[in-house]
């Protein structure tokens, strides 16, 4: 028997008949030919992956921006770099115990359901209306785990930092540093709010949101550079060893969004345009004495 709408489906009970049409149980996606719930095998696609990296990257970003801020330092030390160790060690913590506790519980793999429109994200605005009657409801996780993992990673991420990052600022800068736990506890929660609203659009779009932010940031950063000069942005971002890590990093970031959004169907192709990513910060450098404001007299 047919269940309306599109993600209503009957589950299998214990004397083997079929329940009712209602949303299938955690872990269950309806079966369109059958209008069974059927549990949820599939492996994550590639693509899957690098969203789930890209929600990881953004904690792990976000992390190292505000304790760069709060710090107030133009150079690594010991004490900064302590600092930056902690936000990765707890980052890579709370992956490893996302994937531990998601099924298959114990093991760093995962099943999952998989994708197939951006509706899958919000069953709960496609409950039906049978005959403009009763509503029936079926709002369940179709794109499990995706959605819910995010907010496990979320929660690691913060009890984690809560545990660990005080004691790397009681030796480390103690009263700057504590700021970037206090920039955290609102950060976590703003990205686990966004994920709740909007992770089927991020899903889609972060490809290319990394692209466009890599570059702005990018520009960002040697905008702030005092001299303008081709010579002294190059000798300032080869010299300073924090602003080659920066540049990397900008670099990496930028790649990631490249191989997102090829997915690397045609590796030789794609490759070749990896080896692109530095071309826009070299036509930052050379361009940046053409828009440099100290060259314009006022009339």
């Amino acid at each position: 028997m047919r269940c309306p709408g599109w993600y209503c489906g009957r589950t299998l009970l214990e004397n083997a008949s079929l329940g009712e049409c209602g949303a299938c149980p955690r872990g269950y996606r309806r079966n369109d030919s059958t209008f069974i719930c059927d549990p949820c095998t599939d492996n994550p696609l590639f693509y899957d992956w690098l969203y789930l990296g890209f929600m990881v990257l953004l904690a792990l970003v976000l992390h190292w921006f505000f304790i760069d801020l709060v710090v107030m330092r133009r150079n690594f030390n010991k004490e900064v770099i302590m600092l930056h160790c902690s936000a990765f060690i707890e980052i890579v913590l709370a992956c490893v115990l996302t994937l531990l506790s998601t099924e298959p519980f114990g093991t760093l793999t995962i099943r999952s359901c998989a994708v197939r429109s951006l509706s899958d994200w919000y069953t709960l605005l496609h409950n039906p209306r049978p005959n403009y009657e009763k509503t029936v409801h079926c709002t369940q996780e179709a794109v499990y785990p995706l959605y819910t993992m995010v907010f496990v990673f979320f929660a690691y991420a913060l009890i984690l930092m809560l545990i660990l990052r005080p004691w790397i600022c009681k030796r480390c800068l103690p009263r700057q540093s504590k700021m970037s736990i206090y920039a955290a506890m609102y950060f976590l929660p703003i990205l686990a709010l966004l994920q709740a609203l909007i992770g089927g659009l991020l899903y889609y779009s972060f490809p290319y949101l990394i692209v466009v932010l890599s570059v702005i940031s990018c520009a960002a950063h040697f905008a702030a550079q005092i001299d303008q000069t081709v010579l002294s942005l190059i000798i300032t971002t080869v010299v300073d060893l924090r602003n080659v890590i920066i540049l990397i990093g900008h670099w990496c970031l930028h790649a990631y969004g490249i191989i997102a959004i090829t997915q690397l169907t045609n590796p030789t192709l794609h490759a070749l345009l990896i080896l692109l990513v530095p071309l826009p910060a070299l036509f930052y450098i050379l361009t940046a004495r053409f828009t440099d404001p100290s060259r314009f007299l006022p009339t």
